[in-house]
């Protein structure tokens, strides 16, 4: 952004793309390619492009809020309205937003974070999305000596009860 409100604050995307693509040893958009063609190949590789997107888009809130509080500012006089007051409460929740998701980005790349080893590590492999259906969704394999029972069969063996 050319304003300078938050330049670092781009920086900090700039920053974790590097880290992301260092670590994965892809650009972004190879990385996603991957991670869009295999999800559950790399899972680290999958929440972090879904952390990083959530990122992006949370700057580009930011970038959008800040300019359009820019614009009002600059034809307020030195008062500032309650209408204004909004439009600053939008940006901090989107700084708030932005922040965030960069900590999620950051605990995501380092291995070592809280969480990553021990019994917390182990909680959170339990919440990892399974890669196959948690209950049998087909029926189940007859051997070909055994007929599967006839309705005639069946109802017969209910009213014999």
């Amino acid at each position: 952004m050319s304003d300078g409100i938050s330049d670092d604050a781009e920086d900090v995307v700039g920053v974790l793309t590097e880290r992301i693509e260092a670590r994965f040893a892809l650009g972004m958009d190879q990385l996603k390619a991957a991670v869009t063609a295999a999800p559950t190949a790399n899972p680290d590789a999958t929440d972090v492009v879904k952390w990083h997107g959530l990122l992006v888009q949370a700057q580009s809130v930011l970038d959008h809020a800040e300019d359009d509080l820019l614009a009002v500012l600059e034809t307020q006089p030195s008062e500032v309205d309650d209408p204004t007051m909004g439009l600053a409460d939008l940006v901090d929740a989107a700084v708030t937003t932005r922040d965030g998701r960069a900590m999620v980005v950051r605990w995501l790349l380092d291995p070592d974070a809280p969480g990553k080893t021990g019994l917390a590590a182990e909680r959170l492999a339990r919440l990892r999305p399974r890669t196959g259906p948690a209950v049998q969704t087909s029926a189940p394999h007859r051997p070909a000596a055994t007929p599967a029972p006839s309705a005639a069969a069946w109802r017969a063996g209910r009213l014999a009860r």
